[in-house]
């Protein structure tokens, strides 16, 4: 196991889809914001959380279309599929690389980026919880969508279409504690429900990746 998740890390650093893609991407989406809205810093530490939260969840949509269709070009996810490892085992491992090449910057970075919106100290904390607790999601949700796409020509689109209705509830719950958090508000039910979803996402799509992907490659 440890193998293939070192084989998928290098996999999705050599092939662009790794956290220097990804930390671009949230950087522009922050910067552009203010020239966009304005020099108004008072607006820009009430939308901060959600523009942040959407950065973040747009950066870790970029690489998603990778996660099989590498695998799947060469021939190999047909060699995986048969291994003794469960399928839903390497499924689990293809997502914790791309929340470990993709997610986990976003959620370092992301304090840092909130100084550029103007986002009140107090917040930076709960920004920081609820993306470690919400960017889970977003890789192990990414790759049932990434294995209903399998083998399916230019389905970046369609995969895009698939998740993001999906992405909808750790997007509200998230920039809602990011929110209460600034506002020195209680963000412990927001953050609740993020790991909620968290949990219930890792607990069952990994299930149904894997079936998905056995019925793609027969």
């Amino acid at each position: 196991m440890r193998a293939i998740l070192i084989r998928d890390l290098r996999l999705a650093i050599r092939a662009g889809g790794g956290f220097g893609l990804g930390l671009a991407f949230f950087l522009i989406v922050v910067v552009l914001v203010p020239f966009a809205v304005g020099p108004r810093g008072d607006l820009h530490s009430v939308i901060a959380p959600g523009i942040l939260w959407l950065g973040a969840l747009l950066a870790c949509l970029l690489s998603l279309d990778r996660i099989f269709a590498l695998d799947y070009e060469d021939g190999s996810l047909d060699l995986l599929a048969t291994a003794p490892l469960p399928l839903e085992a390497l499924v689990t491992l293809k997502a914790l690389a791309h929340w470990l090449t993709t997610g986990l910057p976003l959620v370092l970075v992301a304090p840092f980026l909130a100084v550029l919106l103007n986002m009140p100290a107090a917040g930076y904390a709960p920004l920081l919880q609820a993306l470690a607790l919400g960017t889970p999601a977003l890789s192990v949700i990414g790759t049932f969508g990434a294995a209903l796409t399998v083998g399916v020509k230019r389905g970046g689109l369609l995969l895009s279409l698939l998740v993001l209705p999906l992405y909808v509830p750790t997007l509200i719950f998230g920039a809602e504690a990011a929110r209460r958090g600034a506002e020195g508000l209680d963000h412990g039910m927001p953050l609740a429900m993020l790991a909620g979803i968290t949990c219930g996402t890792i607990a069952l799509l990994p299930f149904a990746s894997a079936a998905v992907v056995r019925v793609s490659l027969r």
